[in-house]
């Protein structure tokens, strides 16, 4: 007798065990889908606040008047580039802002005592907070309207260049999503893209 009972008792396990495992299995998979929801959710959530960011940083630059083409098509040189631009790195971007200039009269300017790279400041800034970074730039810093040159940082190891360009195009689509004009700077050749 004591044998048949101890019979049924290791039937009984054998039989509970895989019902068990199918138990916590199913309580874990359904803890899963409970979980993936709410961050399903916080993104969705996360999207609708950049998209809002976005808009209102567009808004503000659209205070600036559009790009005077003939202005910034005659600069043969980021040295006297008087826009923002941006030289774009590995890790980030480096914006140059040349803020205005003082003093109102043509006398001297661009001379020994008013020096145009006195009055550049660059700001090395995270790739996501470029919009903020240029939403700050004054509005008397854009002489030649809504337009932005943009270049990849100069000798960047071999290594990096994919990461680099990859940023480059990020960039770009930045600030044609912001209504900038983008005025891609390379030393060989210039142009818009």
């Amino acid at each position: 007798m004591l044998m048949i009972v101890r019979i049924l008792q290791m039937n009984y396990q054998r039989l509970l065990f895989p019902a068990f495992l199918l138990t916590m299995a199913m309580s874990g998979l359904s803890g899963c889908t409970r979980s993936s929801a709410p961050a399903a959710m916080q993104t969705r959530t996360n999207t609708g606040q950049e998209q809002q960011a976005m808009e209102e940083a567009r808004q503000q630059l659209e205070l600036i008047p559009p790009p005077s083409k003939t202005r910034y098509m005659s600069v043969k040189s980021l040295t006297v580039w008087e826009n923002p631009y941006v030289t774009v790195q590995g890790g980030m971007v480096t914006l140059h802002v040349m803020t205005a200039d003082a003093n109102t009269s043509g006398l001297g300017e661009g001379g020994m005592l008013r020096p145009m790279g006195a009055r550049r400041q660059d700001l090395n800034v995270r790739l996501g907070e470029l919009t903020a970074a240029l939403n700050a730039v004054p509005e008397n810093s854009w002489p030649y309207g809504r337009v932005v040159a943009v270049e990849e940082a100069h000798n960047i190891p071999a290594s990096a260049r994919p990461e680099v360009r990859r940023n480059m195009e990020t960039v770009i689509k930045n600030l044609s999503d912001l209504g900038v004009v983008v005025y891609e700077w390379n030393e060989s050749t210039t142009g818009i893209k």
